[in-house]
């Protein structure tokens, strides 16, 4: 990077970050994007840095895709924001598209703007139209930060703020490389979601109204379940007279198909959608059945909020799904994917840090451990990883786990071949620099 005194504006913005902005999530990188395009960062020095985190995990079809761009300038054109209860064409028309791709169940949708938001209005649904309050979720989950979506958000955030929304329970999530219930290895026969819901059963107060979970957990090390969770997960809550609700926030069109609940076998009663819906806009989604809709209105259902429903990200939806129709990206997910889980098996018989890899589709992650039998999380190891990568042009995320250990992956979706094949190899060297520093 260079110095200060020739980027004399960026080193007072330097300190105005250090006087004035708040720190929500640990230290900001040192320096400043400036420009972005496809999978690339440019900082304030000119540096070419490539991005495998998708911004936010938001950018999924590159950073300022030509569509997207056209979209914001043609919502600034005609009209940016109305009245929750007035809708513009673009709405109607993103609802008309997006419900085509869904299945019959789920028909009725609405539009807010985060993932926290998505999952806030399908507890709500879930609740109202059950006449229940108690939510179920598994350990290791993200699903928001507001007040309801944080409570149901087991993998950080919950310590130090008091009690949380009443009726939230958890069970354990299916790490197959780390059990939770000390049970299998490698292979789960989900003895986890048995013992889970049989602790449901001992603390509820006969008031469960639904589960929520994301098909493969990003946030919690890219936990990907066993073939027949989900299906066996949906009959355990309809016994129990619960919806299942899933939140597609990070996995929809990344994984391979339109939803990655096309791949579970299961169909959820409540979905939600964010992060891969506003191709880097705030957009999310929720959708379920006309029946449930209907029983909730009838019985009061409300969720006004100054955005919902809003222009500007609905035309940015609508290029967002054009794009992955014409571009067939979520093909591209699928066959990239792939190879980017060969390069990191490639990895892991080179760097014995390496404990495990997992994945689907483009969302990715590796598992760093101190020793391969032991399996002792490498927290230091990974933090060190990631510091190097960004050094050497890639931006890489720790997942922040109870273990802190696992690298996640999630490059866009228009992401080249070769451009993977660059980003592996500077993982590679990472690896080697800071393995070697520790030795």
């Amino acid at each position: 990077m260079a110095n200060d005194a020739s980027n004399e504006p960026y080193a007072e913005l330097r300190q105005v970050v250090k006087d004035h902005l708040l720190r929500y999530g640990g230290e900001f990188a040192p320096w400043f994007a400036v420009r972005a395009e496809g999978a690339y960062l440019y900082d304030h020095t000119g540096r070419k840095i490539l991005d495998f985190c998708s911004g936010q995990m938001c950018a999924t079809r590159g950073h300022d895709h030509p569509a997207v761009v056209e979209a914001i300038h043609k919502s600034c054109r005609e009209v940016l924001h109305l009245f929750s209860g007035i809708l513009a064409p673009a709405v109607v028309e993103l609802a008309k598209r997006l419900t085509q791709l869904l299945p019959p169940n789920l028909q009725k949708v609405a539009f807010a703007n985060t993932g926290g938001e998505s999952n806030e209005m399908a507890m709500r649904l879930a609740k109202m139209h059950t006449g229940r309050y108690e939510i179920v979720a598994l350990t290791g989950s993200w699903h928001g930060q507001t007040a309801g979506a944080s409570a149901v958000t087991y993998n950080g955030g919950r310590k130090g703020y008091g009690p949380v929304v009443p009726g939230m329970l958890a069970i354990p999530a299916p790490n197959c490389y780390r059990c939770p219930v000390r049970h299998c290895t490698h292979k789960c026969d989900m003895t986890c979601l048995d013992v889970g819901f049989a602790m449901v059963d001992a603390q509820s107060t006969d008031a469960p109204a639904a589960l929520i979970a994301e098909p493969v957990q990003s946030s919690g090390g890219i936990i990907v379940p066993p073939e027949g969770y989900f299906p066996r997960m949906k009959e355990l809550c309809a016994e129990r007279g619960m919806l299942l609700l899933i939140d597609e926030a990070q996995t929809a069109w990344r994984v391979g198909s339109n939803f990655a609940f096309e791949q579970m076998d299961v169909v959820p009663d409540i979905l939600s959608m964010s992060k891969t819906l506003g191709g880097g806009l705030p957009l999310s989604a929720t959708a379920t059945s006309a029946e449930i809709e209907e029983d909730c209105v009838e019985k009061g259902f409300l969720f006004y909020t100054s955005h919902i429903s809003d222009p500007l990200p609905a035309e940015v939806g609508l290029a967002v799904l054009a794009v992955l129709e014409k571009e067939r990206l979520t093909e591209r997910a699928a066959a990239l994917g792939k190879h980017l889980l060969s390069g990191f098996k490639e990895l892991q018989a080179r760097h014995d840090a390496i404990g495990d890899v997992r994945g689907l589709g483009l969302l990715a992650g590796i598992e760093l451990v101190e020793d391969r039998d032991t399996r002792a999380p490498a927290r230091d190891l990974a933090k060190a990883v990631h510091g190097r990568a960004l050094e050497l042009g890639l931006v890489l995320n720790v997942v922040k786990t109870s273990n802190a250990s696992t690298l996640r992956f999630a490059p866009p979706l228009t992401i080249t071949q070769a451009e993977l094949e660059s980003g592996l190899a500077i993982l590679d060297q990472a690896l080697s620099d800071c393995t070697k520093r520790a030795a």
